[in-house]
């Protein structure tokens, strides 16, 4: 080979590189929705992603984002690139944590959209240990009490109640069954007589939930000896948060209607919050990690329902 063959060579190589990096760092920004978490995850500055970002658009002859100063989202032909080259990066991060964990090690980020009960029930007591067993693996957890759709957010797993999960998903049962539990503070049920059957509500200033997936708030479900019952219910406040829900209930605005483990048991322990309608109340399945079926299961998120499952590495001793 000669010396000029030699440098064509080199230089077709190096342009090889280089246009991976922008494909990479576009698929970042897209997976990201922001070019300052994408520079963060990259290890760039803003301004280098950027210019990386105008590089590959002119290579290309398209506009592959639509930026604002508030946001960033693919074009049309930024969403067909994306969809043909995610593939392409997911699978070679599989091979890599296949390696990793072949050689004794697990890496990579996992990124995890649940709700807010799960956070604090679930997953928070478990931090600790799986960071001390994966040190490399970097999770970035998504609080997210609005269902929202996990493929089309680009997350690996979501975390969800069983009965709320999306269609054609793996799923792995995290909790036992889990009760509702209709509730008002004393001071409200000073004020207002408590109801006795779901029909009394439409006397009640009701905490309502909404949900993302349709934009309705939700039906509240109830059943006795067999008859089931579905009731749509008013008040003061609707929110898609279940924290700011019990918050809510606590300053007397109404009743609310949510799980046991969104602190209710705690509440009603103490005093602060008072049960009504216990013999109505519906038992929901628990909470599930769920995972689309059209990837295959990546290393680190096995290690991650492992951890969430005290099983494994992580059976207690």
């Amino acid at each position: 080979m000669t010396h000029n063959q030699h440098d064509l060579c080199r230089n077709k190589y190096i342009m090889r590189g280089s246009e991976f990096n922008e494909l990479k760092a576009f698929a970042t920004v897209v997976e990201r929705a922001s070019f300052a978490r994408a520079a963060e995850h990259l290890g760039l500055s803003p301004s280098a992603l950027s210019q990386t970002i105008r590089l590959l658009e002119a290579r290309l002859g398209a506009r592959l984002l639509n930026r604002t100063t508030r946001s960033v989202a693919p074009t049309a032909a930024g969403e067909q690139l994306y969809g043909r080259i995610s593939p392409l990066f997911r699978e070679m991060a599989e091979a890599v944590a296949e390696a990793r964990v072949a050689a004794g090690q697990t890496s990579g980020t996992l990124r995890i959209n649940t709700l807010a009960m799960a956070a604090r029930q679930v997953i928070a007591p478990r931090l600790g240990r799986f960071h001390r067993a994966y040190p490399e693996v970097a999770l970035d957890i998504v609080v997210d009490d609005g269902l929202s759709d996990i493929v089309s957010g680009r997350f690996d797993a979501g975390i969800r109640v069983g009965g709320r999960l999306e269609k054609d998903m793996i799923a792995v049962r995290l909790t036992p069954d889990i009760k509702m539990i209709a509730a008002a503070s004393p001071d409200y049920l000073a004020r207002h007589k408590a109801p006795h059957t779901p029909a009394d509500l439409h006397d009640h200033a009701c905490i309502n939930w909404r949900l993302q997936a349709d934009g309705r708030p939700y039906r509240w479900e109830f059943e006795k000896r067999g008859k089931r019952l579905e009731l749509a219910v008013e008040g003061s406040l609707t929110t898609n948060h279940s924290s700011l829900g019990v918050e809510a209930a606590l300053q007397g605005l109404g009743v609310i209607y949510a799980f046991d483990h969104e602190h209710l048991d705690e509440h009603l322990a103490q005093g602060r919050l008072v049960q009504v309608l216990a013999d109505w109340s519906i038992t929901r399945p628990g909470l599930f990690l769920y995972y689309s079926n059209r990837q295959h299961q990546q290393a680190v998120l096995s290690a991650f329902i492992d951890c969430l499952l005290d099983r494994g590495l992580f059976s207690p001793d």
